[in-house]
């Protein structure tokens, strides 16, 4: 199943891209789930699949303003450095790394697909980064690696766009550049695990404009989702809805000579053979 949030008349439903467009899950189930949180919550993935066998689609997906799967998540993790040879970009001839680079992002540095991504004011430097996205279902804490599988309800794909030149603001973090509003997207679905193999392999791609940026495999991953949500679920527990960006291979902007900064009306797709593609067109702070 394809899980999709959206706006209505300004209003926030969750329905199934099926075929010809989103069947409406809001008021359809048995139980009245808020959004796909609450479904995910609620282990009621039955429910959903059973409300829309055999129905039509409601609404044309291309007609719907798209918004991030999982709308209010409690946590949103980011995982960096976490591809082959991306140590390596960094050039200060450090090991490789044992334990996983974290950071966190809010939702409203996060738009849905087909919305703009938005280029702040105070900078030139937006940059694109593709990842992966693993969305937790039934949550934990000191989840065993070998019992990690059971704990992802799906997959969804991130653009985790960021102000490099933010970065460096702050002497040991990086919250500030990854942090502007709009700057990143999510979507546009979920890809619930029964439909879709969360161990993979499952490849990744980025493109500009037509142009293939960023190219990988999660067969690559230094830290792979097993292992991402066992580390994490040793100091925090995994709530239902938690999403983990998993990390982007190289070839991000940042890392060409001279830099490829995104402008106003570029086209960043990140795309995902099993899942999809997340596309968004970049636009100047209003």
């Amino acid at each position: 199943m394809r899980l999709v949030s959206y706006l209505l008349d300004g209003e926030p439903r969750y329905g199934a891209a099926v075929e010809g467009g989103v069947v409406d899950l809001t008021k359809r189930i048995g139980r009245d789930f808020s959004d796909v949180k609450a479904l995910i919550a609620a282990n009621a993935l039955s429910d959903a699949q059973e409300a829309i066998a055999g129905a039509k689609p409601d609404y044309v997906i291309d007609d719907l303003v798209l918004l991030p799967p999982v709308l209010a998540p409690e946590k949103l993790w980011c995982i960096g450095v976490n591809y082959a040879e991306r140590n390596a970009e960094y050039k200060d001839n450090s090991d490789l790394p044992k334990y996983p680079s974290l950071f966190v992002r809010s939702m409203s540095s996060m738009t849905g697909s087909g919305q703009p991504l938005e280029k702040p004011k105070v900078s030139e430097q937006l940059d694109y980064e593709g990842e992966l996205v693993i969305v937790i279902g039934q949550g934990g804490r000191h989840i065993p690696r070998e019992q990690a599988w059971a704990h992802i309800f799906g997959m969804t794909l991130c653009n985790e766009g960021t102000i490099r030149d933010w970065l460096r603001h702050g002497k040991f973090n990086v919250t500030q550049g990854k942090n502007f509003d709009r700057s990143g997207s999510i979507g546009p679905w979920i890809v619930t695990s029964d439909e879709l193999d969360p161990r993979g392999p499952h490849d990744l791609t980025t493109r500009v404009n037509g142009e293939v940026r960023q190219q990988d495999s999660t067969e690559r991953l230094m830290f792979p989702f097993d292992y991402l949500i066992s580390y994490l679920s040793t100091f925090a527990t995994l709530k239902p809805g938690d999403m983990i960006v998993t990390g982007t291979p190289t070839g991000a902007g940042v890392r060409f000579d001279p830099p490829r900064w995104l402008g106003v009306g570029d086209v960043v797709e990140v795309e995902s053979s099993r899942i999809g593609v997340l596309r968004n067109t970049v636009a100047a702070e209003q």
